[in-house]
């Protein structure tokens, strides 16, 4: 699980476009806490922190304690947008998270075992088929990823979600067994199979 981590920010009084830009000017990202039943909270962050958070990774399964103000709110990150040119934030979206709550979060998929799989072995390669996984979790226990071991594995097995031991606690939000991860037949093999069945095709001469 992401440590909780702190960031500092100031409230705005207005929100909108307009009110967005002159927050960047000011060198700021434009942010909004909403959720709990409470009002949304339009607030500015520091560029440079915001920056530095988002491109260190978690970002979007990281619970963060905002200082608004002096005031202390628990939030997760449910959006950011980047400038489509220059790659630095212009907006943040939180969502308020309480003790007891359960928030969807979707978090990597990390496959382990490759050496201790014989389809690999034999030259097979990993196909990684779903790179997340969205679980329903506690905002406490928000895992940094999920591991899809793939030891044992022969060319054409695969990793299905029913196969992953997820943390206690978290439920998958998706009622299919999806494929994670499947150990494919190199191209040299598959022509070398697909050979024979040809030739047992043929009508004799």
């Amino acid at each position: 699980m992401s440590e909780i981590k702190q960031i500092k920010a100031v409230a705005r009084d207005r929100s909108g476009k307009g009110a967005a830009r002159a927050v960047r000017r000011q060198g700021q990202v434009p942010a909004v806490i909403y959720g709990a039943g409470q009002a949304a909270q339009a607030i500015a962050l520091d560029f440079n922190q915001t920056k530095q958070l988002i491109f260190a990774g978690h970002f979007l399964t990281t619970i963060f304690e905002i200082d608004v103000n002096g005031q202390t709110v628990r939030a997760i990150p449910r959006d950011y947008q980047l400038d489509p040119v220059r790659d630095f934030p212009i907006h943040v979206d939180f969502l308020r998270v309480s003790a007891g709550q359960t928030i969807k979060v979707v978090v990597p998929v990390h496959v382990v075992g490759q050496e201790k799989s014989p389809g690999v072995k034999r030259g097979g390669t990993l196909q990684v088929v779903e790179h997340t996984v969205e679980l329903a979790v506690s905002p406490d226990a928000i895992p940094d990823y999920i591991e899809a071991s793939v030891e044992g594995l022969d060319i054409g097995s695969s990793v299905h979600l029913e196969d992953i031991k997820l943390p206690n606690g978290a439920k998958a939000t998706s009622t299919e067994n999806l494929t994670l991860v499947t150990v494919v037949a190199p191209t040299g093999l598959k022509e070398e199979e697909a050979a024979p069945a040809a030739a047992e095709g043929t009508p004799a001469a």
